[in-house]
């Protein structure tokens, strides 16, 4: 069950209208790593879980927390909206000023929302369900949930940097730190597990299976081998299990594949005779 709080999490209100700014907003709420990705991620993963109950009511937390920053993102565009000039735009194109105020205004925030937010991204691409991430492996999971939170936190912060605004900076700062304690969660939470399990996804595969003379090495298959100063090189692999070796000079582990011709109802290209 959820419980709608008419409060907001934390204040979101401009100084003033930016129809441009409001398009450029989007992008941390409907974009690949926005506010609507992490909700929906993070209660899909915590819904999934089986077992683990202190890992599924973290994520519901969490989960929830980030619908309450899609409410306030979606309630910062729409004042970032109100009062834009949207009957102009025809005089823009004739209006040099007024073309280069109102030209990167995203339309559809005045043709189909009503000068509202949307579900989609700062290009008007809309948010995809194909974004979320929510495997069962919650170590796996975690991981997909850093990257999600680093990248969100990248984001906003280059948001930050391109308004003079300071309502929608105050608003972005709680963002920002909201961001900040979410990658340390994620952090802690991945180590706890790797204590548990190792640092291998999943850690119940029999390693004995893999081919275990490549399970520790590097292939340089670029040009140069600057790679080969990483710590990926060299020394005791990260998960205990062998050393680190670098292959300089690459050889393939097989012979060139050789396909048998297609039967005739397939209609392929014939063999060259």
């Amino acid at each position: 069950m959820f419980y709608h709080v008419k409060e907001l999490q934390y204040w979101a209100k401009p100084e003033r209208p930016d129809p441009v700014y409001a398009k450029k907003l989007q992008e941390i709420l409907g974009g690949q790593f926005g506010e609507i990705s992490v909700a929906i991620q993070y209660l899909f993963q915590g819904w999934n879980t089986r077992g683990n109950e202190k890992y599924r009511d973290m994520l519901m937390d969490v989960g929830t927390e980030e619908l309450a920053h899609i409410e306030m993102l979606t309630t910062m565009i729409a004042h970032l909206l109100e009062g834009a000039p949207v009957d102009q735009q025809e005089q823009a194109a004739q209006d040099p000023v007024l073309g280069a105020i109102l030209g990167g205004m995203n339309p559809q925030h005045a043709i189909v929302s009503g000068l509202g937010a949307m579900p989609v991204n700062s290009v008007g691409v809309p948010w995809n369900g194909g974004y979320t991430i929510a495997s069962g492996n919650l170590l796996a999971d975690f991981r997909a949930n850093l990257n999600a939170e680093s990248q969100g936190r990248l984001q906003a912060v280059r948001l930050y940097e391109q308004t003079d605004d300071r309502g929608v900076k105050d608003m972005l700062s709680f963002l920002i730190a909201r961001d900040t304690m979410h990658q340390n969660q994620w952090l802690a939470a991945i180590s706890e597990l790797e204590a548990q399990e190792g640092v291998i996804v999943p850690s119940t595969f029999p390693r004995e299976l893999e081919k275990r003379e490549v399970s520790h090495l590097f292939i340089n298959l670029s040009r140069g081998e600057e790679s080969a100063q990483g710590r990926w090189a060299s020394g005791p692999s990260m998960d205990g299990e062998g050393e680190f070796q670098y292959f300089a000079e690459p050889y393939p582990f097989a012979d060139a594949p050789s396909l048998n011709p297609a039967p005739p109802y397939i209609h392929d290209t014939p063999p060259m005779m």
